[in-house]
């Protein structure tokens, strides 16, 4: 019996040793995994870059000078004031733009602003360029106004325009597009934002353009800012403004947009005439709010040319989402740049007059986006223009302006400075900045005249896109 058993034991232990071994090797070779880095191998995922198709290039006129309330038996029409001519081309070569005409639905007697499509060149995107004008002088409406027509946008701002007593302003909004828009309409005013119940769900049909008095949104509001947000379909939106004196018309614009708040903001070409200074109204302000938080703004308003500061820069204190005025001052007559810096984004627009008295006309300058690539623009008939360039850099910088069939000339902007060059009326131009940025705009100034609107950047080819099959 014993050596049966033991016979049984032997086997036994044999396994149990085994087992034992196995278990302390299976423990050092874990840990050894651990601390003993294995050896890798790395592999670039499969890539392809491609450049997307270019789409086509698609612009929205802002339409004739427009008036409210001209039919007494019908005090909330919208009549026809005086058509828009307008300016419009590509570069040399380029696919010339096609024209139509939108409809204006909530216009009496009148046409609908031109819209322009210009289809790619090959595999680029062609730039093109359009500016209108109109002048009128009739008993409930005078002035002239000049605005450069634009691409349609989701989101855009306008600065300016009032709804108190005296003003007739218009919010314009166009769809050159297929697709119905649905847009918002938010006021920025005295008690900070709010949608107004017109303001909401405005629906703005394909090929259409849609007229909203700015009283039925803002009544009262002396400065007002909106914010224009679109769903379904991008919007050209924009700004008519007018003014009534004491039963005298005294002045009117149309008011561009501005794409977005930034913490730095170039309003170029302020024209100042002699005879702005009148009565106790101020001849030139800066309207300016910051919609998301409290901050503070520094305007400063330099002489084109000019380094040093036409007076010391005035520091505003702002609101989380109120809209707050800072007066220019006197200015001796000349072209101005207005600078606005802010610790936080802001949204800005200048505003100049060059009167109070009959015949006389204002104008509201919307800021200048940075332009780093050749873009194109154009210049309306009417009142003599200049262009106004800024260099925000520290560096000289030299860019070349050339009129589309004419001459090209170089123009040196000084680092930190601004420079201006007379430009011919109903022309095109392309600005090239080299390999620097710089800010223009357009201004346009005679007695009784005042216009102006900034220079944007051409739309940028359509950037490569990387695809992992």
């Amino acid at each position: 019996m014993s050596e049966g058993r033991g016979f049984r034991w032997a086997p036994t232990s044999t396994r149990m040793l085994a087992g034992t071994v196995v278990s302390a090797v299976a423990v050092i070779a874990t840990i050894t995994s651990i601390s003993v880095p294995w050896p890798t191998l790395e592999r670039e995922p499969l890539s392809v870059s491609a450049v997307p198709a270019p789409s086509a290039s698609v612009l929205a006129c802002t339409g004739g000078l427009m008036i409210i309330g001209r039919d007494l038996e019908d005090a909330a029409g919208i009549a026809s004031a005086t058509q828009q001519s307008v300016v419009s081309g590509v570069v040399d070569g380029a696919p010339q733009p096609d024209e139509v005409r939108l409809e204006a639905a909530s216009v009496d007697e009148g046409e609908g602003p031109v819209a322009l499509t210009a289809a790619p060149d090959g595999r680029s995107r062609t730039d093109v360029a359009a500016a209108g004008s109109s002048s009128v002088r009739a008993d409930d409406i005078a002035g002239y106004a000049a605005s450069a027509c634009r691409p349609p946008l989701l989101e855009s701002w306008l600065v300016g325009g009032s709804g108190a007593t005296g003003a007739a302003d218009l919010v314009v909004l166009a769809n050159p597009g297929s697709v119905a828009a649905t847009v918002q309409l938010t006021v920025y005013g005295a008690e900070g934002a709010a949608v107004p119940a017109g303001g909401e769900a405005v629906v703005v049909a394909p090929g259409t353009q849609r007229v909203i008095p700015l009283s039925g949104l803002a009544l009262g509001e002396e400065r007002p800012v909106l914010r224009v947000t679109a769903a379904g379909a991008p919007v050209q939106a924009s700004l008519q403004t007018s003014i009534t004196r004491v039963l005298e018309p005294g002045g009117a614009d149309q008011v561009g947009p501005v794409v977005g708040p930034e913490t730095v903001q170039v309003v170029e070409g302020l024209r100042v005439s002699a005879a702005s200074e009148a009565g106790t109204d101020a001849a030139g302000v800066v309207r300016v709010v910051s919609p998301s938080r409290d901050a503070v703004a520094a305007v400063t308003v330099t002489a084109v040319g000019e380094s040093v500061a036409a007076h010391s820069a005035q520091d505003v204190p702002l609101t989380a989402g109120v809209p707050t005025e800072v007066a220019l001052g006197d200015l001796p007559e000349g072209l101005y740049t207005v600078r606005i810096e802010a610790d936080a984004p802001v949204v800005s627009g200048a505003w100049q007059v060059t009167g109070f008295d009959a015949g006389d006309d204002f104008a509201w300058y919307a800021p200048a986006p940075a332009v780093a690539s050749p873009s194109l623009f154009a210049v309306p008939a009417g009142a003599p223009a200049s262009l106004v360039l800024s260099n925000l850099s520290d560096e000289d910088i030299v860019v070349t302006l050339e009129r589309i069939g004419g001459d090209a000339r170089e123009v040196a902007v000084p680092g930190g400075g601004s420079a201006a060059v007379r430009l011919r009326t109903q022309a095109l131009y392309l600005l090239d900045p080299g390999e620097a940025s710089v800010r223009a705009g357009v201004s346009l100034a005679e007695d009784g005249a005042l216009a102006g609107y900034p220079v944007w950047p051409a739309d940028a080819a359509a950037p490569p896109i990387t695809v992992y099959p």
